[in-house]
């Protein structure tokens, strides 16, 4: 599927007044839940051939707090992982399906109406080098109070094929904002990884390190709450060029050359804390270690950019990180280029990811490869993803 590099997604359309779809193109739900655990995102889509994606509606519930807590501590080895991942699995799918009760809902649309959802899970762990890679996710259940069909775990493939399974998203960043100049699409979440498109070439794509993971984190410890809302607290901080310079000096894998991909494995307040121990300098202010970690986020990004594809002219931000007006504005420093939320193409942020797991979906039954070599170092192009039918 192709767009035009700057089409506008058409608002949202309304069904029939049976409850039935417009003729257009299959319609498919994409949903995604992130790194940063934050919730859930949902998307109804048509997805004619050849055309932009027509969004009908989309949702976002929130994490329960319970659940969130439980995803997070299953990140790191605890008590009877097995049982607390299935249940919680279960939970998750639970959300999912109340996010695909209210899709319906708001188009008048029923079960048998929708080809597909698309539905990615939760990593708990992401290690590729190790030959394995783990969302928690119930698809058999999500299919049992759907009623639909589901595609899901889109990463293994890949990773059996010697790839690191992720980032999955550039091929979709690929139809939907090729340009006829060299541009980039980050992606902000827990972990920021980048698309670079270059016209005449396959998409690229890695992961460059912590986006939100810390920032979130530290703002819980300090402040008590999830996030630094527009980075204010960050304002407050000063960054300090020596912290910043020793975190990413401390850390081979900024230096490891794409394909790469990490998670919560690598990027977490364990990583963190051993560095702010090691930081030979006065013990800094939480607020400044904010402002560097907000830095940090942004310099990773730059650093990886220029190194990879120093051509880029634009920068597109999408996920949670768009909208973190301080954040937005360490990303211009440092990139030095122009950089805007991907709302600008037509496409809310918080859409985007959504959108790419309706769309691999798609991908799934008809037999497009999604799994780019030249994304994750697979040894050849897979189709990604497996089917729980309704």
């Amino acid at each position: 599927m192709t767009a035009s590099p700057n089409a506008q997604l058409p608002s949202a359309e309304t069904a029939s007044p049976q409850g039935r779809p417009k003729a257009g193109g299959p319609l498919f739900i994409g949903l995604m839940s992130g790194t940063s655990v934050d919730g859930v995102d949902g998307v109804l889509v048509r997805l004619p051939d050849g055309q932009p994606p027509q969004v009908l509606a989309s949702a976002s519930l929130p994490m329960p707090a319970a659940l969130r807590t439980e995803l997070l501590a299953l990140n790191v080895p605890g008590d009877d992982e097995l049982a607390r991942g299935a249940l919680a699995a279960n939970e998750l799918a639970r959300l999912y399906a109340q996010t695909v009760a209210d899709l319906l809902a708001q188009t008048g649309l029923q079960a048998q109406d929708i080809a597909a959802v698309g539905a990615h899970g939760q990593t708990v762990r992401h290690r590729p080098d190790r030959g394995y890679t783990l969302q928690l996710n119930a698809p058999a259940l999500l299919a049992e109070l759907t009623g639909i069909d589901v595609i899901a775990d889109f990463r293994s493939r890949d990773v059996a094929a010697g790839g690191q399974g992720a980032p999955l998203v550039p091929p979709f960043h690929a139809a939907i904002f090729g340009a006829p100049q060299g541009r980039a699409v980050l992606n902000l979440g827990g972990i920021a990884n980048v698309t670079l498109l270059t016209p005449g070439q396959p998409p690229r794509g890695f992961d460059t390190g912590p986006a939100n993971v810390f920032l979130d984190a530290w703002c819980q410890r300090h402040l008590g709450q999830p996030y630094d809302k527009d980075g204010h607290w960050a304002a407050t901080g000063q960054v300090l060029a020596p912290l910043l310079e020793q975190l990413i000096a401390s850390e081979p894998w900024f230096a490891l050359p794409p394909p790469k991909s990490t998670g919560r494995d690598l990027f977490n307040l364990r990583w963190l804390d051993d560095r702010l121990a090691a930081y030979d300098g006065p013990a800094p202010a939480p607020q400044d270690v904010q402002a560097t970690l907000q830095r940090l986020t942004a310099r990773t990004v730059a650093n990886a950019i220029d190194a990879a594809a120093a051509d880029t002219r634009e920068v597109y931000v999408c996920g949670g990180g768009a909208y973190n007006a301080g954040l937005m504005r360490e990303l211009a420093y440092c990139l030095q280029r122009p950089v805007h939320a991907t709302d600008a193409l037509g496409v809310p942020a918080q859409q985007v990811e959504a959108l790419a797991f309706a769309w691999l979906a798609q991908a799934f039954l008809t037999g497009r490869p999604a799994g780019v070599p030249e994304v994750t170092g697979a040894r050849g192009p897979r189709i990604l993803g497996a089917r729980y039918p309704a």
